[in-house]
């Protein structure tokens, strides 16, 4: 006796995600680094440094350490978005 399973074909249910079916993702399309640079553009190193004490923002910082630390540190990369994400409610 041959049983037949009907697979599905996963291109027909592929859907390509865009910018309107995230309305609840604030972050959607914008990267870390474009998180850094307005967040530095705005506050500078020093006020990113007191607000979140780590050392990438507070000794020789770079936005090439601060994306290669915060992105192995989800810790330190939930509290910079977060801040960007209620810098972008105020407005």
């Amino acid at each position: 006796m041959e049983i037949r399973v009907k697979v599905p074909d996963h291109k027909d249910n592929f859907d390509m995600t865009s910018p309107a079916s995230h309305p609840r993702d604030p972050l959607h399309g914008i990267t870390l680094e474009n998180i850094i640079n307005q967040l530095v553009q705005r506050h500078g190193w020093s006020e990113m440094g007191r607000r979140i004490p780590i050392r990438c923002f507070q000794l020789n910082p770079s936005v090439k350490s601060s994306l290669t630390f915060l992105r192995k540190t989800p810790w330190a990369r939930q509290r910079v978005e977060d801040w960007f994400i209620a810098e972008l409610s105020q407005k």
